[in-house]
């Protein structure tokens, strides 16, 4: 991902002169919705998110990441940064977001080939957690707040796994993939081995063609038996 510079524009100047509206206790989900109505600035917003990312990467805890503290380091209004966001937990997830790639595009021509992509996915996804010092502070520091933490995965693991089932109701229905077969516990059969790689023997290695090696491995044992 290409992280924006961070710089002034007019529109920091005309922000500055906004008075912070009025903020209310506020809920996990509350605060992951952005604002009905108000103008998008991605330039802006880009700054903002940057300016976060760059309070982690200088060992800054989440904690001490008032909104006040973000709106200073983006050199922008405060009411600035709440006009996007009602609170931290949802600009938390945008700064999340911002250092994902988007899911891959799936031809839909082979369920083998579909599977390989998505997993390829996942095993570059480790590689740059394992290559980036702010990748691997920024996820750890959303770990710490379960609901935080709750939200992205609902918001953005669960599309990913989504796209997998997808696949994999199209294999049962073609005949590739066995029909007796639980969709939940095949998903967690091709992804298991990648996750554990990533996440949990960090040591091991994630070479090119892992992902076709695992789902050939898992589809020859899920294919209809003759």
């Amino acid at each position: 991902m290409t992280r924006a510079k961070r710089g002034g524009t007019p529109a920091d100047d005309a922000a500055r002169t906004e008075a912070k509206p009025s903020a209310a206790p506020e809920s996990p989900c509350a605060a992951a919705t952005r604002r009905p109505g108000r103008p998008r600035n991605e330039a802006l917003e880009s700054t903002i998110i940057e300016s976060v990312l760059d309070l982690l990467e200088h060992d800054v805890p989440l904690a001490d990441l008032s909104m006040e503290r973000i709106a200073k380091e983006a050199g922008v209004g405060k009411a600035t940064v709440y006009r996007r966001w009602s609170g931290k937990a949802g600009l938390m997830l945008d700064v999340m977001r911002s250092l994902e790639e988007e899911n891959p595009e799936l031809p839909g021509e082979s369920v083998r080939d579909d599977l390989v992509l998505l997993l390829e996915f996942l095993r570059r996804r480790g590689l740059a957690k394992r290559n980036s010092a702010l990748l691997r502070t920024v996820i750890t520091q959303v770990k710490a707040q379960p609901e935080l933490w709750r939200e992205y995965h609902d918001t953005v693991v669960q599309a990913r796994r989504d796209a997998l089932l997808a696949v994999l109701r199209r294999g049962i229905g073609s005949g590739e993939i066995r029909g007796d077969c639980d969709i939940d516990v095949l998903a967690d059969l091709f992804v298991a081995p990648m996750l554990s790689r990533a996440l949990l023997h960090e040591w091991k290695e994630l070479p090119e063609g892992l992902a076709e090696q695992i789902v050939d491995t898992v589809l020859d044992g899920v294919r209809p038996r003759t």
